[in-house]
């Protein structure tokens, strides 16, 4: 009678057992449903549009978008006409200020990261500072620097004891850009870069002093092959910020002198908000776009050459 009992009390038991059920399809979708409306609505509905508009001769407050095809990126690349002339300075405008930023960004942050990394009085404060300017608004860091360069009244030029027009000749200009760029957002990459440099085991920098290794040696052999994957999406994302630069620009040097310093972003609000030509600024966007699409190709299969993916 017991061990009738016992066994029938075990079949309850592993029959009261919850049961692992294959999940429904309908199940992942409706996790991944918030994500997919969200990137729809802002990422491949507006791509799609601009695609739409590019192909068409849009203008606001004319009747009609007649069908040119490839008309506009024709015109741009035909490099005949004042839109394509200043399109293109544009593009050198955004290369130059890209080729200047883009180095500094990647280095700097990493060298700041390495030193708030260690451990000393006061770190948790230092690391707040350098982050501060980040949660500022483009708007705030342009007046800001607007007038600490100001030819008469900024007092970089009162405590440096000279007379230079930051802000309207060059290669003053170039200066003015990148010193405020790399002000307001070095905090970013800095944090980025301090995560990835918790990840890395201490116990392989102990090895390595043991070993003899110098700071170069541990830098060289350790650090960056532990950050290199981080290192990677730090490049990309720096050069695509740096190639979109503008509130800098319209605030800082207001495009001095002339339109030397309007980058293409610029020059793709000015030809879409201010000339009403929509079909024109989508060709320009997409141009931008691809270009910054064939970078990012680059810094993957550069990345991929030094074995940063096989790790």
């Amino acid at each position: 009678m017991t061990a009738v009992s016992s066994t029938e009390l075990s079949r309850s038991r592993r029959d009261s057992k919850p049961r692992l059920r294959r999940s429904s399809p309908w199940t992942a979708l409706a996790f991944l449903a918030p994500f997919l409306v969200i990137f729809t609505v802002f990422v491949i509905v507006p791509v799609a549009s601009a695609v739409w508009a590019s192909l068409h001769r849009w203008s606001l407050g004319l009747p009609g978008t007649p069908w040119v095809g490839g008309a506009n990126y024709a015109e741009l690349f035909a490099g005949s006409t004042v839109m394509s002339v200043e399109f293109w300075k544009g593009m050198k405008a955004t290369g130059i200020f890209t080729a200047l930023s883009a180095p500094l960004l990647i280095t700097l942050p990493l060298g700041l990261a390495m030193l708030l990394h260690r451990r000393f009085p006061g770190r948790t404060f230092f690391r707040a500072l350098y982050f501060a300017p980040y949660v500022l608004g483009v708007a705030v860091i342009g007046l800001l620097w607007r007038y600490l360069l100001d030819r008469q009244l900024g007092p970089v030029n009162q405590i440096l004891g000279i007379d230079v027009a930051w802000t309207t000749t060059l290669p003053a200009g170039w200066v003015s850009l990148v010193v405020a760029t790399l002000w307001w957002t070095i905090g970013f990459n800095s944090v980025i870069y301090l995560a990835a440099l918790q990840d890395v085991p201490k116990e392989l920098y102990e090895a390595a002093t043991v070993d003899g290794a110098g700071p170069l040696r541990r830098f060289t052999a350790i650090t960056v092959p532990g950050i290199t994957r981080v290192l990677q999406f730090v490049v990309a994302i720096t050069i695509i910020a740096s190639a979109n630069m503008y509130g800098q620009s319209a605030l800082i040097t207001q495009e001095q002198p002339g339109s030397d310093t309007r980058t293409a972003i610029g020059y793709i609000a000015e030809t879409g908000i201010q000339g009403f030509d929509i079909g024109a600024s989508s060709a320009m966007s997409m141009i931008l776009a691809v270009t910054l699409m064939l970078l990012s190709g680059i810094v993957v299969l550069g990345f991929r050459k030094l074995g940063g993916n096989d790790r």
